[in-house]
């Protein structure tokens, strides 16, 4: 597994890909240990997408990525990678889509191993409320993506 590292608005990314470099399977807050492996070239292509992101010339990953979970969480994250840019979803809507109580959809998307590329800040609780968010600074991370997307003014 190799890694790659960028700086961006809300601190530094590192991106993971899996072991033949076919698919992105983390992105985590933080500077690793240096890798003795070399970037992939999707690892190059992922902080390049990821870059655009944060710059506002581009509203759509296109990347393959492989998240670690069951596969309800895999169903969870579907779901939330299907949610368009500059728009949102509560909880209670994916977890009636899905057949469950938003609970454990919360939970899946907590443990989303791949955030921001698996946009898992789209996801709101009801009635406006912006719910929780596990990246780096919690919720001022989600309303800072909320606000780059145009969601929040």
């Amino acid at each position: 597994m190799s890694q790659i590292t960028t700086n961006s608005p809300i601190g530094p990314l590192t991106l993971f890909d899996n072991e033949d470099s076919t698919a992105i399977v983390a992105v985590e807050w933080g500077w690793p240990p240096d890798s003795e492996l070399p970037p992939s070239a999707l690892l190059v292509e992922a902080r390049d997408q990821i870059e655009a992101y944060f710059e506002g010339r581009l509203t759509r990953f296109d990347l393959p990525v492989d998240p670690y979970g069951t596969a309800f969480q895999k169903k969870v994250w579907a779901l939330i990678a299907a949610i368009p840019f500059g728009r949102a979803r509560t909880y209670g809507d994916l977890a009636r889509e899905l057949g469950t109580s938003p609970r454990p959809l919360g939970g899946a998307c907590g443990r989303n191993p791949i955030p921001i590329i698996i946009p898992c800040h789209r996801v709101l609780a009801g009635q406006g409320g912006l719910g929780g968010y596990s990246g780096m600074d919690g919720i001022d991370t989600k309303k800072f993506l909320l606000r780059l997307e145009g969601v929040l003014s």
